[in-house]
């Protein structure tokens, strides 16, 4: 079986050059992306939706077709409560209204980044996938 890894144009390149890791790495018909942040979008804001915007992004840039082929979520937050919980559920409901995945949730003290709340890491089965493309190769 052969590995490909990828790293999404901007904010994935900039992090395979300087931290040393892919956004994602395809083997065979499975994605497995990297923990993806809340960080800032162009406002300046952190909107509580971007870590799955982040996600989509990675995960297409792979040749998947986004939220709906994820059968595993593990989600890592600075605060675990229903404040915290809310926006999850909220977003799983939006991004994978017909599919119930594995979620493993852990509290953490602190994340990548100063400004992260939460990261995001999935795996996702994308069997069509393997025969595209993304954007950019490792």
């Amino acid at each position: 079986m052969s590995m490909k890894q990828y790293a999404y144009r901007g904010f994935g390149e900039n992090n395979q050059r300087d931290y040393w890791y892919s956004s994602n790495v395809r083997t065979g018909d499975f994605v497995h992306c990297a923990g993806q942040g809340s960080y800032l979008d162009e406002h300046g804001t952190q909107p509580k939706t971007i870590a799955f915007v982040n996600v989509d992004i990675a995960l297409k840039d792979a040749g998947g077709a986004g939220w709906s082929q994820i059968h595993r979520v593990n989600s890592f937050h600075v605060q675990l409560d229903p404040v915290s919980q809310e926006p999850m559920i909220r977003n799983f409901k939006k991004w994978m209204p017909g599919s119930h995945p594995t979620w493993t949730c852990v509290h953490v003290g602190r994340l990548g980044g100063d400004s992260m709340w939460v990261e995001i890491e999935v795996s996702a089965f994308c069997p069509e996938g393997a025969k595209r493309e993304g954007t950019s190769k490792a």
